[in-house]
């Protein structure tokens, strides 16, 4: 079993140690390890062996369904000829109306064993749509997480391209203006040079801030002299409206985006949902049209909930197989999902194991990995400060024709200061890490305990519905045809020995007649 490490404020469940620690068997009913790795063929082998444990299921419940239906079908003329037999006997001293008495307690105790098994399809279902509430909820905090996630890089990459943008303004316009005015003056236009120099440091400093290995190598290897990265400008908007672009390369972006894994989620969530509703909804027509025709003792309306029935048999264990290996995967990647995140090469392949590490963990043992980069950058921003107070002080008596563009640039360093101060809180690791940690709750708490009532409702509903199938057609064999009923008013209709004693009886209990 592999070790199990933990991230600050989340720990396994009790749920997902339990299913975690389940044996796995592949297909040659060899032992597996237990570590969640997805694209393992091994790994899935052992998912469909469990699996299978339904299908085994499905195919028990069907044998004892066909069992009960051998034995009405084979034991139905025994049955006849006894029921006519006793019914002759019972006829001498009855009034004739109502069942005999082994007929009758028959009749009842298959009526009561339906009714049982349409209570315990009821609870089940109550506990489906409990548990479908608690996997939302769960889908919905992971995805929501994972927006806010997004909206933290979207801002990240806006702060730097704005800030860039405006540097390299400034170097392209004012100081070029400032520099061809103090020509004649070698000690400001020494100053202002070293503004452009340092101006340029920054713009290559902050264009190798990125959360891809390449760009965060090429910032460390080289602090001075750095080529700028090509920085897309992107505008966030709220988490909750965040748009996201599907790639058309593939059917997973590489490097991982959290955007497009917020919104793929939700579409598959919104499915997954809704296709539950429409199952418990199912089950629950069946269940109350059941009740109906026993009620009636309409025997097409069992006939048809019977077929539905088979269907809604089917559908349960067929969905427990699925919810059974999707709960023990779920408690793998649970188990240590810092490990799966770093070693996973969709999440590897763009982004540095050492930025991962900083903001899967955010401990306070550790750097950050663009600390060298921040202090770098900031160094750099206060010496273009000094030097533009330099140039207010000395510059401006000389040459009043370089007001305007020295107040340019020191508007233009006011506003690069602000977006770096609003850059260096979105790179720490608490942000981020409080998004991942609320997402691994919303998954590992709210979407397992979620995953575990949908998997006890399909194996309750799957009992009920082989004891309904069990008992139906017991029962709707047991009640009386239209012609029985016919012929038995008719008789009572017809006799005139017990319209005459009912007459009689009537009569004597009238004292005044």
């Amino acid at each position: 079993m592999a070790a199990m490490t933990t991230v600050p404020s989340y720990a396994p469940s009790l749920w997902v140690r339990v299913c975690h620690a389940l044996p796995r068997l592949d297909l040659t009913m060899q032992m597996r390890d237990n570590v969640f790795v997805p694209d393992s063929w091994e790994y899935q082998q052992t998912l469909l062996v469990l699996s299978s444990l339904s299908a085994i299921a499905l195919v028990v419940s069907l044998l004892v369904v066909l069992s009960f239906l051998i034995h009405y079908c084979c034991c139905h003329r025994g049955d006849r000829s006894e029921g006519s037999e006793e019914e002759e006997e019972d006829e001498d001293g009855s009034t004739g109306h109502g069942y005999s008495g082994k007929k009758g307690r028959g009749i009842c105790c298959v009526t009561w064993v339906a009714v049982a098994a349409v209570t315990l399809c009821c609870v089940a279902i109550g506990i489906g749509f409990y548990g479908n509430s608690e996997a939302n909820d769960g889908m919905y905090q992971l995805t929501s997480s994972l927006l806010t996630a997004n909206y933290t890089l979207a801002s990240i990459d806006l702060l730097i391209s704005d800030t860039i943008s405006g540097l390299q303004l400034s170097v392209s316009g004012p100081l070029s203006s400032m520099e061809e005015l103090f020509t004649g003056s070698k000690p400001f236009l020494v100053s202002t040079r070293n503004c452009r120099r340092l101006s340029e440091n920054v713009i290559n400093l902050l264009s190798s801030i990125s959360l891809s290995r390449s760009g965060l190598d090429a910032g460390l290897g080289n602090d001075s002299s750095v080529s700028g990265a090509a920085i897309t400008p992107l505008t966030p908007v709220p988490p909750s409206v965040a748009p996201t672009m599907v790639p058309s390369g593939g059917l997973m972006p590489n490097p991982f985006s959290p955007g497009w894994a917020a919104n793929t989620l939700m579409v598959n969530e919104d499915y997954r949902w809704l296709s539950y509703v429409l199952l418990l909804l199912l089950d629950l027509i069946v269940c109350l049209f059941i009740l109906l025709g026993l009620a009636k003792q309409a025997r097409w309306l069992l006939i048809l909930m019977t077929v539905l029935a088979w269907l809604a048999l089917f559908l349960s264990w067929g969905s427990l197989g699925l919810e059974t290996a999707t709960v023990v995967a779920l408690s793998d990647f649970c188990s240590d999902p810092n490990a799966f995140v770093l070693n996973s090469t969709q999440f590897t392949t763009g982004t540095s194991a050492d930025i991962l590490d900083y903001y899967l963990t955010c401990s306070r043992r550790m750097n950050s990995p663009f600390q060298q980069l921040l202090t770098q950058s900031q160094r750099a921003l206060s010496n273009i400060h000094t030097h533009l107070s330099s140039l207010d002080r000395n510059a401006l008596p000389q040459f009043p024709k370089a007001e305007k563009s020295l107040r340019e640039v020191q508007q233009i360093l006011n506003s690069t200061e602000g977006n770096f101060h609003q850059l260096v809180a979105l790179l720490n690791c608490r942000g981020l890490n409080k998004d991942y940690i609320d997402s691994l709750k919303g998954l590992c708490y709210d979407g397992m305990e979620g995953l575990l009532y949908l998997s006890l409702y399909s194996f309750l509903s799957a009992l009920a519905f082989t004891a309904i199938l069990c008992s139906l057609p017991g029962a709707w064999r047991s009640f009386p045809s239209e012609s029985e009923e016919y012929e038995d008013s008719d008789s009572e209709s017809e006799d005139p020995f017990t319209s005459h004693q009912d007459s009689k009886r009537f009569l004597q209990w009238q004292p005044w007649l």
